[in-house]
């Protein structure tokens, strides 16, 4: 009897034990640290300026090791965009995960003097030569609008920036930021604003070089690592913001010019040479904060995202194979690199054809920090997490968005006179600045829609059998095409988009 009773003793420990396991097993996703989160965001680096996307497409020339290396490590998805073919739009979108016709911020921001000058009926007179007025520039993305930084707070996370911000008026300096619509009243609580080693901060009267291992000292870079090696209790969210790559190209770094001359040829033009040291330059920067990441030990605690605010610059990126370029909306514009870097949980050297764009993160981050996969009550993204968790997916036709991927410019560039200086032709890589006028695009799986509103006419492509976009398939597939506009139009009378519209429709009030 006694033996019974023992026995049943260590029946019912054992049951406890096993239950107290499964328990502490089912909680474990939640009741664990969430991982820290570093955004890298890069200004107008080109499709191809990587080693890591560029060699496949004859770009042998600019050197690229740190970030090639991170690609290596993680997830490189191939089908990336951005939201807009320019900063501030970008931008805006990238931090609410709202698209830029939904925020009404669809061109850069400017000066508040330039606009507090500007009435309609000046602003109608400013385009009495074009066929259609676009809408006023937006300066500030409206304090109501949640932020990344905002979201990442809810969840525990200590949210930083570092750089460039560039949606909100600038002040005192080109893209000095705002006082009333920076990031400490958008929900960073740590904010450093500096231009680091870029020309803008030499322009400013901000610094001298101070050279080290060959390059300039990059203060946006040592406040990096001095964010990421900080004692704290809780995860961080980093939001590390270049300058890099964005023009003035300048010529102080003169080894580095020599280098690429030598690599590229006498008979490339300088502005070229001279980019190619920038995107050196970039990625050495970007090397030491992910040297600073594995020096913390934190590697398997940090999910890492690369990727740009748009294509690259038309007259020195390499946005090949792809037509146009920043600016505009044709692939060259839009489509960037985007990894995806997570020891431990992310499969090392894949590749991603999966269509996304950067709306995508706002929902992919709370997603990462709640382990709740979640698409935002109103925005246009949706989490790409499964896609980075589970390998098995990867390629595979099984996740259909519930909204298009849509694009919107009412605008035209380059602005003022420069305009009628600018060809009326895109094409690709052709080393000059293009005449971009009003214009949206739709993309649902593989065909692409683009709409002309001074034309009132779409080009269609498939950009699975033609990626460049050189043949335009709209007497071909009319019915493709009709749908495709039909849902184009569909969402941007939702979402209350802003037109650019004939003289006789735009108030002078």
């Amino acid at each position: 009897m006694k033996y019974i009773q023992i026995g049943n003793q260590l029946l019912f420990l054992a049951l406890i034990t096993i239950l107290s396991a499964c328990q502490s097993n089912s909680e474990e996703p939640n009741s664990k640290k969430p991982p820290n989160i570093l955004l890298i965001y890069i200004d107008d680096l080109g499709y191809s300026d990587l080693g890591c996307y560029g060699k496949e497409y004859g770009n042998d020339f600019f050197q690229t090791p740190n970030i090639d290396r991170l690609a290596s490590r993680g997830i490189k998805f191939t089908q990336a965009y951005a939201s807009a073919p320019l900063c501030s739009p970008s931008r805006a979108a990238l931090l609410t995960g709202k698209s830029p016709a939904r925020l009404g911020f669809e061109f850069v921001t400017k000066f508040q003097k330039d606009e507090d000058e500007m009435t309609n009926l000046k602003w109608k007179e400013r385009f009495k030569d074009f066929s259609l007025v676009p809408p006023r520039y937006t300066l500030n993305l409206p304090l109501e609008e949640v932020t990344l930084a905002e979201k990442m707070n809810q969840y525990g996370y200590e949210t930083g920036i570092i750089g460039k911000w560039h949606v909100a008026s600038h002040h005192l300096r080109y893209k000095g930021w705002s006082l009333t619509h920076g990031p400490q009243q958008q929900g960073f609580s740590t904010a450093i604003e500096t231009f680091g080693s870029h020309p803008y901060g030499f322009d400013a009267g901000e610094k001298k070089d101070t050279i080290q291992s060959g390059y300039p000292i990059d203060e946006l870079t040592t406040s990096a690592i001095q964010f990421i090696k900080k004692d704290r209790s809780k995860p961080f969210f980093l939001y590390l913001s270049h300058y890099y790559v964005h023009t003035p190209l300048d010529g102080r770094m003169q080894q580095l010019f020599d280098k690429y001359r030598r690599i590229m040829g006498a008979e490339v033009k300088e502005e070229k040479i001279k980019y190619a040291a920038f995107v050196e330059m970039m990625d050495h920067y970007v090397g030491q904060v992910l040297s600073a990441i594995e020096l913390a030990g934190i590697e398997e605690e940090t999910i890492i995202l690369f990727t740009s605010d748009n294509g690259g610059h038309p007259h020195f990126a390499y946005n090949r194979p792809y037509r146009g370029s920043k600016w505009n909306l044709y692939e060259g514009g839009i489509r960037v690199p985007f990894i995806v870097s997570w020891p431990g949980k992310v499969q090392s050297g894949l590749e991603n054809n999966t269509p996304i764009i950067q709306t995508d993160i706002m929902s992919t981050l709370t997603a990462v920090a709640t382990n709740q996969q979640q698409r935002e009550s109103v925005n246009d993204g949706e989490s790409i997490l499964p896609f980075i968790l589970n390998p098995e997916k990867i390629n595979e036709n099984v996740w259909k968005r519930s909204i298009p991927m849509v694009w919107h410019f009412p605008y035209y560039h380059p602005e003022g006179r420069k305009y009628k200086q600018a060809i009326p032709t895109i094409g690709i890589e052709d080393g000059v600045t293009s005449q971009t006028r009003p214009q949206s695009a739709i993309r649902i799986g593989d065909d692409k829609l683009l709409y002309f509103y001074e034309s009132e006419k779409a080009e269609l492509y498939d950009l699975n059998l033609d990626p460049s976009e050189q043949n335009n398939l709209i007497e071909e597939k009319p019915e493709k095409a009709r749908e495709l506009k039909s849902a184009l139009f569909d969402y941007l009378n939702d979402v209350g988009a802003r037109m650019a519209l004939p003289h006789s429709e735009f108030l002078t009030q």
